[in-house]
């Protein structure tokens, strides 16, 4: 495949490595972007493991509480300004409350919302509103107590970022843990639910690591073990250390409080979406030529 400047410059902005180390790293995988950016974190090359999910997309994550159990939804629009607008919250909150009781994101989209289903009604708002929108994820819990935390809230109940901790227990624990989640965001409650194929990645990127420094294979899997221990705490909810205080873990500050952490869900608007920015210039010339 040919390597294009284009994807040099992609792979350059995901890892932050050197512009040829990233034009080897795509010759060596013959341009894969995933391959090319774990072969650079083997070869130590990649300043920075940067997560899959880029924040680019607009609009809102709204959550909703209602007897045991919760929801947060997400609706996109194209800009922020729409974001802010009474109109699209007022929106936005209609269709968290018709999310409670819907069992998934496509049951939600034929949902009836005063007569239209919750499609026809964002079709609608785009007309009236001249920019695109779309219902795109739906996420539930449920549980003895669901305490719902919103980050950066533009409204009561939505903002860019919504979190739901299902558990048993006090609610203002509840509460901090959601805070916690917003800021950490774990892939998983605890290991047992944790993607095994996240998770043998992770193990085979370390040993190609180790066995780079040319160390005898005894010493490597020791490196392993201490590596795979690290990632494992640092990317589930239970094995990270509390923000609350960082000398404890959320499971030992959960024991403390008396509290048995059952789910989580966390939102985060735009996430996984890449909206691909055009140049400035190049934008008024096409304007300019029709």
């Amino acid at each position: 495949m040919a390597i294009t400047a284009a994807m040099v410059k992609e792979l350059r902005d995901t890892t932050g490595a050197g512009m040829m180390d990233a034009k080897k790293a795509l010759t060596e995988t013959d341009g894969d972007m995933e391959a090319a950016s774990d072969w650079l974190r083997t070869k130590g090359l990649a300043k920075a493991a940067k997560k899959s999910g880029r924040t680019a997309a607009e609009g809102l994550v709204a959550v909703k509480v209602e007897g045991g159990r919760g929801v947060a939804v997400e609706i996109n629009s194209e800009t922020d300004f729409v974001g802010k607008n009474a109109e699209f919250q007022a929106m936005v909150a209609a269709i968290a409350d018709v999310a409670i009781k819907a069992d998934d994101v496509d049951a939600l989209k034929s949902a009836d919302m005063g007569g239209k289903t919750v499609e026809e009604t964002i079709t609608a708002k785009i007309a009236t509103v001249g920019e695109n929108m779309g219902l795109r994820r739906m996420a539930s819990v449920s549980g003895d107590t669901v305490v719902s935390y919103v980050h950066n809230a533009a409204a009561d109940g939505m903002g860019k970022i919504g979190v739901l901790v299902a558990l048993n227990g006090d609610e203002a624990f509840g509460r901090q843990v959601a805070m916690h989640i917003a800021a950490t965001n774990p892939a998983a409650l605890n290991e047992a639910e944790l993607d095994s194929a996240i998770v043998e990645k992770e193990k085979q990127i370390q040993m190609d690591i180790a066995r780079e420094s040319g160390k005898p294979e005894q010493v490597i899997e020791k490196m392993i073990e201490g590596r795979m221990k690290k990632f494992m705490a640092e990317s589930t909810l239970m094995g990270q250390a509390f923000v609350m205080n960082p000398d404890q873990t959320v499971e030992a500050a959960a024991k403390e409080a008396g509290a048995e952490i059952t789910g989580f869900v966390r939102l985060e608007v735009g996430e996984g979406i890449e909206v691909i920015k055009e140049d400035f210039a190049a934008e008024v010339a096409k304007t300019a030529k029709g």
